[in-house]
């Protein structure tokens, strides 16, 4: 045998040699892969990791969502989609005509139009109630989406008039700089409604948290952030706690639910005076007496408090 043949034959060794190495090292298929492991091909341990596959779910990216049984409401008398020409989704269509109007026209004629409080002088006279109904409102039009935010953050009414327990909201985005308001927005289940509770906990110091900076720039981003949304808050009452009236200066503008053959004369000018930093008030006269003995709702067109 040649020296060239004797080369040759221990090439093809070292050849066969690498192959079978190769072969008891063989590396698990990956997902491009066109042959599919069979069960008994499965190695006993598998370090790779699927980029693909979704990071697990925490509390921040879990969607936030809430069950609101709409036949309750719907007995309760509160505006629900598809409910057809009810008195009440009638008079709430009248009331939210105008409002919406301003809430979208041009920033010049009135800044943070967007944003509506709805307040009361008392407790007691249907401010939550005409939140909610009037949030519900709007919620059916074709053009515009609405965000209800309990600020009543001493005493929320939402929670109990929806049917859901209190949540992360207004008071913890505040206390912590790590949340933003996405992280806190509850779905409904209701199209173009979307929810922020007042908090999970009440505080000492709500007042100061309200009239902070860092609410100052929440309403900024609410007021510019979502062209197409209307955000309305629920307020505590404006003469028997302080947080009403520090809302009350950042609004574009406010609603003022007034019960009929309830609330005094003297206690809605109270009530206009704390709140006469906003250049457009608009008052509900709720609980009214139809000539059917139903009750009723009338709206105040317009009112700009001097």
């Amino acid at each position: 045998m040649s020296i060239i043949e004797k080369a040759a034959n221990k090439l093809r060794k070292s050849a066969n040699a690498s192959t079978k190495q190769s072969s008891a090292n063989e590396i698990v298929p990956s997902k491009e892969s066109k042959a599919p492991l069979s069960h008994g091909d499965m190695p006993a341990k598998i370090t790779t990791i699927d980029q693909t596959l979704s990071p697990p779910a925490t509390e921040t990216n879990q969607v936030n969502q809430i069950f609101i049984d709409l036949d309750k409401l719907n007995k309760l008398g509160i505006v629900t989609p598809d409910q057809g020409k009810t008195q009440v989704a009638e008079q709430f269509r009248v009331i939210k005509r105008p409002l919406l109007t301003k809430a979208f026209a041009d920033p010049k004629t009135i800044k943070n139009g967007n944003l509506i409080m709805v307040a009361s002088s008392l407790a007691g006279e249907g401010k939550s109630f005409c939140s909610v109904n009037l949030a519900m409102s709007i919620a059916s039009e074709l053009d515009h989406r609405v965000l209800l935010i309990d600020a009543d953050v001493a005493r929320p009414s939402i929670p109990r008039i929806l049917g859901f327990e209190p949540k992360k909201g207004l008071l913890d985005i505040l206390l912590n700089k790590e949340l933003d308001i996405s992280d806190v927005m509850l779905q409904t289940g209701v199209d173009k409604l979307t929810l922020v509770s007042a908090g999970e906990e009440r505080h000492a110091h709500a007042t100061e948290l309200l009239a902070g900076h860092r609410m100052g720039l929440l309403l900024d981003e609410l007021s510019q952030r979502y062209h197409d949304r209307v955000v309305i808050f629920d307020s505590p009452p404006l003469l028997q706690t302080s947080e009403a009236r520090v809302l009350a200066a950042r609004m574009g503008q406010i609603v003022l639910v007034v019960e009929a053959e309830q609330t005094s004369q003297q206690a809605v000018k109270e009530a206009l005076k704390q709140i006469e930093s906003c250049t457009s008030i608009n008052l509900i006269y709720n609980k009214a007496r139809a000539f059917s003995g139903r009750e009723n709702y009338g709206y105040g067109y317009g009112y700009n408090y001097s």
